[in-house]
């Protein structure tokens, strides 16, 4: 799933940074789970973008305004405030590049001061993150989300990151091109503009949606999967007491999986828990039962908001009773557990 996000956001964001011509750039949208990794999957990607930028001009901002050579930011990076409204967007984007706000800013001045900023860093990319704290019943989230398309004028690839995008209204106002796979959002109907002219006379605003999903356990190229991110993680663990296969070889998969429904941020949580755990009690590995007695409190997670999704249901740590114990080659699809033979 990361990889399908990566390869998509890759090709977006060198196709929009290498184009001369003047023009709305192309956005994505990812969307998923909250714990599901898409902040990480999505900055990890960006970075690897600005190294790539760097590497091509030498460090250097080829478009560098004078006096700001030394300010290159070819990604920037903002937490959609909780609270979101144009002016509040604004001063997150701008406090991302340190930039001074005077008191008593309006709108137009803020953004304004927004594409000096884009422009002055050499911002090829702008993450907006949490964006489905937007809530669309309201006017002022409506204008905020009206400012961010505008932003896609302004030569940056605007990448959205959120829970849920396709349930969170985000979408009302544009429709989806089968044809091109594509979100078009088309001028607003009323007559009125943007937050400025400019944005306001795009013929229309793309994206790109692409879901980062959990790991799945009801076939076998999920189980594979996920027993190799399983793999992976055993190899960065340094328990003295470790054995080859602490985490993929017996009950412990398909454990692992029921307590977590593959996400990877629960799963992260899990076995950090259970690590300090098995330090402090001497046993130095992870076992069945000593993970049953840790259980994932996301109640006080920070930063995170419950009302946008970004805090998910955490399944209970007890064990499943005797009889209803299932083999090691025991498969899940929507309906419940199921044998593999049965699943294929």
């Amino acid at each position: 799933m990361s990889a399908a996000v990566d390869r998509l956001m890759r090709f977006r964001m060198q196709n929009n940074a290498l184009k001369t011509k003047a023009s709305t750039q192309s956005g994505l949208m990812v969307s998923g789970g909250g714990f599901q990794g898409k902040t990480e999957t999505v900055c990890d990607c960006a970075a690897a973008f600005e190294d790539f930028l760097r590497d091509l001009h030498q460090e250097l901002n080829p478009d560098a305004v004078a006096g700001t050579r030394d300010l290159h930011a070819p990604v920037a990076y903002v937490q959609t405030p909780v609270t979101a409204k144009p002016k509040s967007v604004c001063e997150a984007i701008l406090d991302f590049f340190g930039a001074p706000i005077a008191r008593g800013a309006t709108l137009p001045q803020l953004c304004r001061l927004v594409r000096a900023s884009l422009r002055d860093h050499g911002t090829r990319v702008l993450i907006l993150d949490d964006v489905t704290r937007l809530k669309m019943h309201r006017e002022a989230d409506q204008d905020a989300l009206d400012l961010m398309r505008g932003l896609m004028s302004m030569n940056v690839t605007l990448v959205l990151v959120g829970v849920g995008i396709r349930q969170s209204g985000l979408l009302t106002g544009g429709h989806y091109d089968a044809a091109s796979g594509q979100w078009r959002f088309l001028p607003r109907k009323d007559g009125k503009s943007y937050f400025n002219d400019e944005a306001g006379t795009q013929t229309d605003r793309r994206f790109d949606l692409i879901d980062l999903d959990p790991f799945r356990y009801d076939t076998p190229p999920g189980i594979a999967a996920w027993t190799n991110h399983l793999a992976g993680l055993e190899d960065c663990l340094r328990l003295f007491h470790a054995e080859p296969g602490m985490l993929t070889t017996g009950d412990m998969p398909e454990y692992l999986f029921r307590r977590t429904q593959g996400v990877v941020g629960l799963l992260e949580r899990l076995i950090e828990d259970g690590c300090a755990a098995a330090i402090d009690n001497g046993t130095e590995k992870l076992t069945v039962s000593l993970l049953d007695d840790i259980g994932i409190d996301l109640r006080d997670a920070p930063g995170r908001d419950p009302q946008a999704g970004e805090i998910p249901e955490v399944p209970p740590p007890s064990r499943p009773s005797p009889a209803s114990k299932r083999g090691r080659n025991t498969v899940f699809d929507d309906r419940g557990p199921a044998s593999s033979s049965s699943a294929s």
